[in-house]
């Protein structure tokens, strides 16, 4: 005697109906019956987006072993549920076996730095190597995506290291090269001021001498009988008493040195003969 049951199938899902232990038809979405206990549910089959990660280690073309997660995106074929449901015992085991393939074929041709560089085409390769061969079985592989590629802690700190030194040895070009820079500058700015104080001083002596100059003649005109000797002797005697008010003046001045001789000629010839000897 066959007894109705009833089932609730959710939406973007099917059940699996056998009778006798063969296949006999599928219920779609809302309320379906079938007869206990000829007819069974042998399953459910969902239309909805799966995603498996599987996490491969393997090594590199440079002897670097690495873990690297890939994420697989799958879905049931809807004209193919009959394929998904009993061809496979275990889909997710099949395509983390294909995953294994690919990725410990591949990533054995690259170095470390290249892996991070190729993350697109082993993705690529993983997702036609999945696609050729799921498919039979009713399954659509809709993406593949390399998630994490984790080398070794010391090998990390070994890259780290290796950048660091790099910028470093950068650092230290671009500081030598702006201590050049300074340094060239700081030379033309002194040559500039040597420059500009050789300028001034020369125009200072010259205007020594213009008014020099027009001292002696406007002496010579108002001084009637005086000769050139006798400016000059002046204008060094009122010079020299400026230096000694000066000397004096100063706050760390202890001792004058004044010349023995009181005529003019004397400290004349007092001032020559230190003015020679300084030069």
């Amino acid at each position: 005697m066959c007894i109705p049951c009833c089932v609730c199938v959710s939406t973007s899902e099917v059940v699996v109906v056998e009778r006798l232990g063969k296949f006999d038809r599928l219920l779609p979405a809302g309320l379906g019956c079938y007869c206990c206990p000829c007819e069974q549910r042998a399953g459910t089959v969902s239309f909805r987006v799966q995603q498996l990660d599987v996490r491969v280690e393997t090594k590199t073309k440079d002897n670097v072993f690495l873990q690297t997660v890939v994420s697989v995106q799958y879905q049931v074929i809807r004209e193919k549920v009959y394929h998904a449901f009993y061809s496979l015992t275990n889909p997710q085991q099949q395509i983390t076996a294909h995953v294994y393939d690919v990725m410990r074929s591949q990533l054995p041709t690259l170095e470390l730095d290249a892996v991070f560089e190729a993350k697109e085409e082993l993705a690529l390769a993983v997702k036609n190597a999945l696609q050729e061969t799921m498919s039979e079985y009713g399954f659509q592989i809709l993406q593949a995506l390399i998630t994490d590629i984790d080398p070794d802690v010391r090998v990390k700190q070994a890259m780290n290291e290796i950048n660091s030194a790099k910028r470093l040895k950068f650092a230290v070009a671009e500081q030598a090269e702006g201590q050049k820079i300074l340094q060239v500058k700081a030379a033309e700015a002194e040559a500039e001021a040597k420059y500009l104080s050789g300028v001034g001083v020369a125009k200072q002596r010259k205007a020594i001498v213009d008014g020099l100059r027009t001292s002696i003649v406007d002496f010579n005109d108002g001084v009637k009988g005086a000769s050139s000797k006798d400016v000059m002797d002046l204008l060094l005697l009122s010079q020299y008493f400026d230096c000694i008010r000066e000397v004096g003046s100063s706050k760390h001045c202890k001792t004058t040195f004044v010349p023995n001789g009181t005529a003019g000629s004397g400290i004349r010839d007092a001032l020559l003969v230190a003015e020679a000897a300084a030069v």
